[in-house]
């Protein structure tokens, strides 16, 4: 609802990917200004079929044996790169931990700006590539750490394997969730969940709210508020400042991570339809934190 980036971690067989292909049943939708802008891109990568306008928002999912170039754009006059094919969609890296370290970090400065830097022989080239960064790993190389009764990697192991989601790339990450093994139980229930377009409603309804909200602004989600526009839109009372000020020394919180929590609470309230974010809202986006 917000646009945040989302990161699901758990074992295999959980259904990561499938929640993560399950995604784009629930966006929503485009405005005739994003639809232009994305035909733009595919029609200049050679990728728009019969020069209609694409109106879904794009889902790109990567091979993990993606080159940086192929990332990014190559050649001399670089053609989109992935994410720039993702932009105002999607960007899904499945066993995001097997993904290069540097390919990893190119998407640090497109996660952060909205854009794409390419220095290239023939001069220098902004692309656009404002995305949502959805990511699915493993917890370590077999995949069940922490039950040691199935994981056989070593500490060594686990920890190499965990390092690429520590520092700069983790801080900007919004939103963590652990995908739990299903019990057989509950496969053996039958329960139905929520349907796509039941939740499509929820997020179409705060799409449509920030939409009101930020009439006239260069921001068009939650995830895109500048630290100012934070202050102007996201007010805190005493209570949502003191329990966000605990977090923040507890869990030795980033000055980054302080304002992505700040932004995620706003999505929550909005999903709520609350007008301000209470305390309950607060602790929820500190509950999506990435701690271990």
């Amino acid at each position: 609802a917000g646009a945040h980036n989302l990161l699901l971690a758990g074992p295999p067989g959980t259904g990561k990917t499938m929640l993560a292909r399950c995604l784009p049943g629930i966006l929503p939708p485009m405005s005739e200004e994003e639809k232009q802008e994305v035909s733009a891109i595919y029609s200049a990568a050679g990728q728009l079929e019969d020069g209609t306008l694409i109106q879904e928002r794009p889902f790109v999912s990567p091979h993990h044996t993606v080159s940086v170039y192929a990332m990014t754009g190559g050649g001399a006059v670089p053609k989109p790169g992935m994410v720039t094919l993702a932009h105002r969609g999607v960007l899904f890296l499945d066993e995001m931990a097997e993904f290069k370290r540097q390919t990893l970090d190119v998407l640090r400065q497109p996660m952060e700006e909205g854009k794409i830097f390419l220095a290239r022989s023939r001069g220098n080239f902004v692309y656009p590539a404002d995305f949502m960064l959805l990511g699915a790993t493993n917890p370590c190389p077999c995949g069940y750490y922490p039950d040691r009764n199935r994981c056989s990697c070593s500490g060594y192991d686990v920890k190499k394997y965990q390092g690429k989601f520590r520092g700069p790339l983790t801080d900007r990450m919004d939103i963590c969730v652990a995908v739990p093994e299903v019990s057989i139980e509950d496969l053996q229930k039958g329960k139905k969940s929520e349907s796509s377009e039941t939740v499509r409603k929820r997020v179409e309804a705060a799409a449509a709210i920030q939409k009101e909200r930020y009439r006239g602004q260069q921001v068009r989600f939650n995830s895109g508020l500048s630290q100012d526009q934070i202050q102007k839109y996201c007010f805190l009372g005493e209570k949502e400042k003191s329990l966000l000020g605990q977090a923040f020394k507890q869990l030795g919180m980033s000055a980054r991570a302080y304002y992505k929590t700040i932004r995620v609470a706003r999505t929550i309230a909005d999903l709520e339809g609350c007008e301000d974010i209470r305390e309950c809202h607060i602790a929820e986006a500190l509950g999506y934190r990435m701690t271990d």
